[in-house]
């Protein structure tokens, strides 16, 4: 019998009682329970990385800003649907700035965190046109959206973007987008699992069949500027947070203030349509929202319908933010720099112990070190793996449940891991890897 920092016994009594048939096809808000209970089980702290969750302090001018709107009673009032105009203002001058994109404040939607910013595309792009009742996800990308569309029924495919990269993905994309039948291609970039960032080629690729089949770019910036490869920090100085919106107007764009201002607790988020296409008509908007302007149909419609709002001081405090990263006050990536150090340091305890990662380039490019990567172990598939780490203390996701055709690999996220830990996770590896020779 293998020692191991944890009782193997006592680990796959835990995944019994908390249900779950195949660790690997567990969400991550069903991995997280699972840890915290083996955690209370055993008195062993476990290295976690199954959580995309901040690790640093939340931007404290947000806070303060906050804090402020609330003693000035902003609590008792309902926001407008389409966002305050200071915050609308402040989301278009970032926009600008470190994205090189001219969007007016009007096109620029606060919602309740990225989720529901990608919810209201979903459900409003799939109105469009009524004969394109389908989502593209280029993939690995994050569950959640998937299962988005299950609870709503609406449609989408996928495919791994690993083996397409370049060129080829020109051929890829277009062997779907010429069945006449998707509204919407979405990915991340940063990508979230694999932390691969798309190159300008490839970006031009999508815009480009974008425009040609009329369909909608929705990108998820939600890792903003976190390639640290580049300094996307110096508002209105290149280089920018490169986007499809340089090759189409036909873009949403998703933009989080949980990673890169350390905002995640208060669900504020923004959505980000181009000019042009908050001003698309489509008759086929009528029947559901009344009105076949898309953008009254995401903000009267959607929006209203999910959630009639976005918190009120959580605009504000997100406008306090943005201000001073347009004026010049404060430097986003300073905190944030933290998670690609720790990766880089991460990985290596991985590979130094027989682990491989499994996403490691951008085209010719080595991957960036970031907020997640990916990792494996020779003989051992993506299910077998994540639940031999719970036997060492150590937590995961599958890539599996994110769209990725590489089921050997699993995602591990940077963050909640303390510098502290590293000392404990080199032991477990080096142990893990001992046992598996």
């Amino acid at each position: 019998m293998k020692s191991t920092p944890i009782s193997i016994e006592l680990v796959n009594k835990i995944i019994a009682e908390n249900g779950i048939k195949e660790v690997g096809k567990a969400s991550i808000r069903e991995i997280k329970k699972l840890i915290n209970d083996i955690e209370n089980a055993s008195g062993t702290k476990f290295v976690r990385m199954e959580m995309g969750i901040p690790g640093i302090p939340a931007c404290q001018i947000g806070v303060d800003a906050q804090i402020k709107a609330l003693q000035n009673g902003i609590a008792t009032l309902y926001p407008d649907i389409d966002g305050i105009p200071e915050l609308k203002s402040e989301m278009s001058k970032f926009v600008k700035n470190f994205i090189d994109l001219e969007v007016a404040p009007a096109s620029c939607i606060p919602t309740v965190g990225s989720m529901m910013g990608g919810l209201a595309c979903f459900m409003t792009f799939s109105r469009l046109h009524k004969e394109k009742d389908t989502t593209l996800f280029i993939d690995p990308g994050f569950p959640v959206q998937k299962n988005q569309h299950r609870v709503t029924g609406l449609k989408f495919e996928t495919f791994d973007v690993y083996d397409f990269r370049g060129d080829k993905l020109r051929d890829k994309l277009e062997s779907y987008l010429k069945k006449g039948n998707i509204h919407s291609i979405i990915y991340s970039n940063p990508n979230n699992p694999s932390w691969i960032c798309f190159t300008d080629k490839e970006l031009k690729i999508i815009g480009e069949l974008a425009n040609q089949y009329d369909v909608c770019v929705i990108e998820d910036l939600a890792y903003f500027g976190m390639d640290f490869r580049n300094d996307i920090s110096n508002p209105g100085v290149p280089p920018f947070q490169p986007s499809v919106g340089k090759y189409t107007d036909n873009y949403a764009l998703l933009i989080s203030s949980s990673k890169a201002f350390s905002y995640a607790g208060e669900r504020i988020g923004m959505l980000v349509l181009s000019d042009k296409l908050f001003k698309k008509e489509s008759a086929d908007l009528i029947p559901f929202f009344g009105t076949p302007i898309l953008g009254r149909a995401i903000i009267y419609g959607t929006v209203y319908a999910i959630s009639s709002g976005t918190s009120h001081s959580a605009q504000f405090a997100l406008a306090a933010i943005l201000r001073a990263c347009n004026n010049r006050e404060y430097n986003y990536l300073d905190d944030v720099r933290e998670y690609g150090e720790k990766a880089k340091i991460m990985k290596k305890i991985f590979t130094d112990n027989g682990f491989k990662i499994v996403y490691d380039h951008d085209e010719e490019k080595p991957l960036a070190d970031g907020f997640y990567f990916t990792l494996s172990y020779p003989g051992l598939s993506g299910e077998e793996l994540l639940k031999e780490l719970l036997y060492y203390g150590i937590s995961a996701i599958s890539l599996e449940i994110t769209g990725s055709s590489h089921t050997e690999g699993l995602r591990a996220c940077v963050s909640l891991v303390n510098r502290n830990q590293f000392p404990d996770l080199e032991k477990r590896a080096i142990i893990f890897n001992e046992n598996h020779r």
